[in-house]
């Protein structure tokens, strides 16, 4: 067993702000949904889909962008279908998402068959000029691909839009009270439905974010949880996005050093360290849940209420 070097460590930061950025994406667009008032369980299945979406379009194109793109979209379409089911048909939110999440995962497979075989194009290599050459920090901070300083930007943009512009109070609003909002003339409905589908649209990119760059190729199934994980880290951050993405970091750090200790030579089961991400995040969640109160006073009131217009 060797020592942990300064390049080892490099690596090790890279490869964690790597991992975080896709639970990161995800996790702000669950927020956005939840601040809503908005509970989607779907996210597993419409980042699935976008993965395909994106891996097929990149396939097919060569481009980047338009892989992106087509990963939002398909996102924010799967959101619209679930926000119309669950915002203007009332139907069950929980029961709706979880259908969402296993419908994303059938269709995925279907659509994904001739796909496994497929190679992505030549990628571009993203090193921000000067800073990267900088010993340790160069390889740690400034080598990654614009996915992963885009989630630390959305973040901050996210805290500011949500505490400062007037849009994001009237967003709270809905969350908290869509009775009140309601009567002083808000269009709730549409303001859930907006919600919703920007957070399918982040979720999307998360999802393409798996096959185009986190790994880029296609497999069935390749989300392995990261939906679900993401998620659980909107409790975790008790809804405030720089948490957020405190806690997708984390989760990046122990999912990297599953890989690092079986390169040092830890004897420890190989499916131990595949569990530890998972792991953590259910001790996580069980010490959040000690202190109920904490949550009910940061939880937006009406989560996972249906509303009622007429009502």
């Amino acid at each position: 067993m060797t020592g942990l070097t300064a390049d080892s460590l490099a690596l090790l930061i890279a490869a964690t702000l790597n991992a975080g950025t896709v639970v990161a994406l995800a996790a702000l667009g669950l927020l956005i949904n939840e601040r809503a008032g908005v509970l989607n369980l779907g996210a597993e299945g419409m980042m699935l889909v976008a993965a395909i979406a994106g891996y097929a379009t990149g396939v097919q194109t060569g481009s980047d962008t338009l892989a992106f793109v087509a990963g939002a979209l398909a996102g924010a379409a799967m959101a619209a279908v679930f926000g119309v089911l669950v915002i203007w048909l009332n139907t069950n939110q929980y029961a709706s998402g979880l259908a969402l999440s296993l419908f994303g995962a059938g269709l995925s497979a279907f659509a994904g068959i001739h796909y496994t075989q497929q190679r992505l194009p030549e990628r571009a290599h993203f090193d921000i000029p000067f800073l990267a050459d900088l010993p340790f920090v160069g390889p740690a901070l400034f080598r990654h691909h614009p996915f992963v300083y885009l989630a630390v930007a959305l973040t901050i943009a996210l805290s500011w839009f949500l505490l400062k512009s007037r849009s994001g109070l009237v967003l709270r609003a809905v969350g908290e009270s869509p009775e009140s909002a309601h009567a002083l003339g808000y269009p709730v409905r549409r303001i859930r439905l907006m919600a919703v589908m920007a957070g399918g649209a982040l979720c999307g990119l998360a999802g393409a974010y798996i096959s185009l760059v986190y790994t880029p190729l296609w497999v069935e199934g390749m989300v392995a949880g990261k939906g679900w994980i993401a998620l659980a880290l909107t409790t975790f951050a008790t809804w405030r996005p720089a948490r957020v993405l405190l806690g997708a970091y984390l989760f990046g750090g122990v999912t990297m050093l599953q890989f690092q200790l079986q390169g040092q030579g830890v004897q420890i089961p190989s499916q131990l360290l595949t569990m530890l991400p998972y792991l953590s995040t259910i001790v996580v969640l069980v010490l959040i849940s000690r202190n109920p109160t904490w949550i009910r006073i940061n939880m937006p009131a009406s989560l996972g209420k249906p509303f009622h217009p007429g009502a």
